[in-house]
This record gives structure tokens, sequence and C-alpha cells, in this order.
């Protein structure tokens, strides 16, 4: 394999584990399989063994699959990558392997609400306790630490207020402690943020979103070392099965080769409409972490990448109107251009109400302490002009 370590994140997603069969073609070939063909009983026994290297069966083993996991661990910067059939199956293939029955958790309270329910509902049957604190507060987090505490958990930007979680200060609290951190990169995508680089241990990713980059297909994947990531998650992958298709992994590799184009322009977009709701009646409070009002918006200029030449803040602007939720209704059934849909990473501008579609079905409790108001709206910016963006958004405002 090619040495590329010297690329950038964008040559990567062009260059990186390009694959190729004999046809020596020069888009990626599709594996549409489900299992490999041997020249002998002798050489299947050897390859299923792992004695000799190849391909086994596709809901472990796929060429097509094999180089997106490759594309995307050179990357985030990782050893091993292993790519799964949703973001959530990547945070819960991660957990399994990492954590056991008696073990804690420490996790930030502002997370997706679906992942809040994994950690709550179906770890939690297991034995696997779990406490969700302030992202931003490091004492918090060291004071939530237990000596069964194994695994650290947060989104940075988080959804939907983009908060920033400072990944280097969390990474020594749990080291310190002997503990594992995680990190979903979902909102910026390794072109804007390496965790990896920062200290965490794993990176989580829902493929479906800025990966993908045309809300296609649906897929996740971890991120990290060898050990971790290449022998107990790819373990957990090849018994439990929430594996990636083929055709998914191809979607994913295509997305891959244009991502820093697209986060670029996400981001450009999503500062200029962000700026322009801070300017507008009705509208109380803004959330993007390329303002200068934002509480984390110096840590974000440290922790983010560059693209262009300009730090990186991420294509989510979330902001809070006067009037709660018929307030917020009234905005989104407003537009005519805007997708009212909770999907996100899409080239197509998307609009949501996060207290009764992504978070909907944690308690109000949990979405109080997390910040989430009934006034609140997430807007994940596309690549139309940002000028029709903000035309759009004016009907309701």
């Amino acid at each position: 394999m090619n040495d590329f370590s010297h690329w950038g994140a964008s040559t990567l997603g062009v260059r990186a584990a390009e694959p190729r069969t004999d046809e020596r073609e020069h888009s990626a070939a599709i594996h549409l399989t489900s299992s490999f063909v041997y020249g002998s009983a002798a050489e299947a026994a050897a390859v299923f063994s792992g004695e000799k290297p190849g391909n086994v069966y596709s809901r472990f083993t796929n060429p097509t699959v094999q180089a997106f996991e490759r594309r995307l661990a050179a990357m985030e910067g990782g050893d091993s990558c292993v790519a799964t059939a949703s973001g959530m199956s990547a945070i819960l293939a991660m957990c399994m392997s990492v954590l056991k029955a008696g073990d804690h958790v420490i996790a930030s309270r502002t997370l997706f609400g679906s992942t809040i329910n994994l950690f709550n509902n179906i770890l939690g049957k297991f034995a696997i306790d779990t406490t969700f604190v302030d992202p931003g507060d490091l004492n918090a987090w060291g004071a939530a630490l237990r000596p069964t505490t194994r695994l650290f958990f947060i989104e940075t930007p988080n959804n939907p207020l983009t908060e920033i979680a400072d990944i280097r200060a969390l990474a020594d609290i749990a080291h310190g402690a002997g503990a594992l951190l995680a990190v979903d990169n979902c909102f910026l995508s390794p072109v804007l943020q390496q965790p990896l680089a920062h200290g965490a241990d794993l990176v989580v990713h829902s493929a479906t979103k800025y990966l993908d980059g045309q809300g296609r297909c649906v897929g996740g994947a971890v991120v990290g070392n060898a050990q971790i990531v290449g022998k107990d998650v790819f373990g957990f992958m090849r018994t439990a099965g929430p594996s990636m298709s083929p055709f998914n992994a191809w979607v994913f590799l295509k997305g891959l080769e244009t991502l820093g184009l697209r986060m670029r322009a996400h981001c450009e977009s999503a500062l200029a409409l962000a700026r322009w709701l801070e300017t507008q009646p009705g509208v109380a409070r803004v959330f993007h972490p390329g303002l200068e009002s934002h509480p984390q918006h110096e840590l974000a200029k440290r922790q983010h990448l560059k693209l262009g030449g300009v730090t990186g803040f991420g294509g989510i602007v979330s902001f809070e109107v006067d009037g709660g939720r018929e307030a917020a209704w009234r905005v989104i059934d407003s537009v005519q251009m805007l997708s009212i849909t909770a999907n996100l990473g899409d080239t197509r501008t998307t609009i949501t109400h996060p207290a009764t579609t992504t978070h909907g079905r944690i308690s109000a409790e949990a979405r109080k302490l997390a910040g989430i108001t009934e006034g609140l709206v997430r807007v994940a910016v596309g690549l139309e002009n940002v000028e029709d963006i903000i035309a759009d958004l004016a009907r309701g405002l």
C-alpha cells in the first residue's frame, strides 16, 4: 500500500487506499457478493483460520467495504476502521467491544436523542451505568469518576446546540482514570476535526451525514487503534454482524472524494446564515461556533481544522425563537425550499424542531438540562445559494 501519511485530508478523501481489481479500473468497483471462491479446500481452510489473508464472507470481509474503512482511517489518522450498518450501530459496536457488565460510562448530557436512549435503555439492561454531565464543565467529569469508569463519550460540536467540548482536556481526565475517550465526529467530519490527534482513543461516525453528503445511504464507522478497533470491534462485527453493505460503502467512497469541497461550502453558508439570524427580531439566540458570541468560539478556533485557510465551524445552525413551539413550527411550516426532515449533512438544506424530532424520545427533564427548548429550530445548511436559504427562512421570521 502507498504511504499517504503526508497527504492532506481532501487528498486522502480522493486517493487514499484506492481499490483496484485486475481490470485496473479508475473508479472503485462494487463487489456485490456474499461469499468468495477458493482454489482448494486447503486454501479455504487457511483463509477461514486467518493463516492466509483473503476474504471470507461479506458480513465482515468485503473489498469495497474495506476500501472505505482504509480511506476513512487514513483521513482520521487512525490505524483501523470498522464500517457498520448505521451510526447508531457504530456506537453500539464500540460500546459492546470496550464495556462489560458493571462498567460505568460518563457521557455528555447534550447528545443525540437515540444515543442517550442507547446508553440509558439498552446498555442499562446489561448493568452498564451512565452518568450524564455538562460537556463543558471539566470539574463535573472528574467528579463523576468511579473506580469502574471505563469510557467517556462526547459529541463535539453537539446536536443540536453546537457546544464544543475540549477533547484534549477530557482525554487527559479519562486517561488519568484508566478510561477511554470516544468522540462522535459526525458534525464536522475528518476534514474539519481529527479527534485522535487531540488525544481521543475512538472516533465514531454516522456516515449517513456528511461522509455521504447527499442523503442517499445509511451507514456508520468506528476508527481507532489496531487493538481496540482492528481486533475488538472487528471481532464484534464478525460475530454480531451489524454490517455495512458493499453498495453503501461504494456510495460513501464517492462521498469522501468531494468531502473537503462540500464542507468548505457548508461552513461558509452556515456562518453567513448565523450572522443574519443574529440580526433578526424575534430570534432570541443563535447557536453556531463561528459566531463570536458562541461560548466556545475560541476553543473551536483552536480545535477545528482550516479549509482554504479559514477555520471550519461546520454547517449546523440552531436558533431559538420567541414564542415557543408555536413560533418554531410557524417558521418551519413557512419554508418553501428547505426540506422539513431530521437528517443533516445533505446537499439540500434541512430544517427540524429538535424537541419533537431528534430529541423527542428523551424526557422533558433531559431536554431541559440539555438546553433544548420548545422554541429551538435546527438548520443543516446545504449547498444552495445562501441568499435563497435566507429568503426562505425570512418568510416565517
